[in-house]
């Protein structure tokens, strides 16, 4: 991995490099949480040349502090700030245990209070709208169907939906086997809709994508033959919601009406929480928060003064 804007032969380096090795050839950690973890370090990396610190004995709980003040200055948000924090409470256990250092830097560092955003979510008529936006006459009209209808229909990530390939979709069963964070598999339905569209498009439209020099397993392909990316998806995404007539929608935002769309149906948390892959429920329960008019529901219905 390359370090752009940063001293190289720095002796700040070799912890770091270390550090990414351990977490995505030990720990399994996904693609994207090691990018997280890599553009926090380098983040710190820089500021620590800047301010003439040459080794990794010199961060202390002090000088993370006043690391932590400079991002907040330069506008970061308070959600990406604790995730700065989240990245040097585990470096910190790291280049101890290495001898990097001779006490973890970040050994006493808290993790800071914030308050949880609601997820956005959109209407069932609204991704309805988003789901039939494709036209038959777009090119890629049955792979980006597909895309959406799975998307909603069993609430995958970007990047599940990115790397997932033939094997895992079982139309017999009507299930998808799902690689989700830290490589932990789940099983999730697929509905009818999004299978259907999907055996049209793998039946239609993907031999003619597949090019031979690019061989590869994954369900979605981009027109020149090669897997979907994270960013496309969005790409595709948001093309079809502006077209749709809708603002603000992203993939991830399926992935909300999901799961919000199941609860606001009388769907168990329990259940919700195994199909989105959650390791602690209490992600999940924000969904919840979101439905108000159950909530007024029940309140109409079970308050003996409503």
């Amino acid at each position: 991995m390359r370090f752009a804007g940063i001293q190289p032969g720095s002796a700040l380096e070799p912890a770091v490099r270390e550090f990414l090795s351990y977490c995505r050839i030990e720990c399994g950690f996904a693609k994207a949480t090691l990018e997280a973890y890599a553009r926090d370090l380098i983040d710190l990396w820089r500021w620590m040349q800047q301010q003439g610190h040459g080794t990794w004995d010199a961060l202390d709980l002090d000088t993370i502090g006043q690391h932590l003040r400079f991002l907040e200055a330069k506008g970061l948000e308070i959600s990406s700030i604790a995730r700065h924090v989240a990245t040097f409470r585990v470096f910190g256990r790291f280049v101890e245990a290495r001898g990097f250092t001779q006490k973890n830097p970040a050994e006493l560092l808290s993790r800071p209070a914030a308050w949880k955003r609601l997820p956005a979510v959109m209407g069932a008529d609204q991704v309805q709208s988003l789901i039939e936006a494709p036209r038959p006459s777009d090119p890629l009209y049955l792979r980006d169907a597909a895309l959406l209808e799975l998307l909603y229909a069993s609430g995958l990530r970007a990047s599940e939906a990115a790397e997932l390939t033939r094997d895992q979709v079982h139309f017999t069963l009507g299930v998808t086997r799902v690689i989700g964070k830290g490589n932990k598999e789940r099983i999730v339905p697929i509905g009818k809709p999004a299978l259907v569209a999907l055996q049209r498009y793998l039946d239609e439209l993907r031999p003619d994508l597949v090019r031979e020099d690019k061989p590869t397993d994954c369900v979605f392909l981009s027109r020149t033959g090669g897997p979907l990316t994270r960013v496309v998806i969005w790409q595709v995404v948001k093309r079809h919601a502006k077209r749709a007539g809708l603002t603000g929608v992203y993939p991830h935002m399926l992935r909300h009406c999901f799961a919000t769309h199941l609860l606001c149906g009388g769907a168990d948390l329990r259940v919700v929480q195994e199909l989105l892959g959650h390791s602690n429920i209490q992600t999940t329960q924000v969904y919840t928060h979101v439905d108000r008019s159950r909530l007024k529901e029940v309140m109409a219905k079970f308050h003996p003064r409503p």
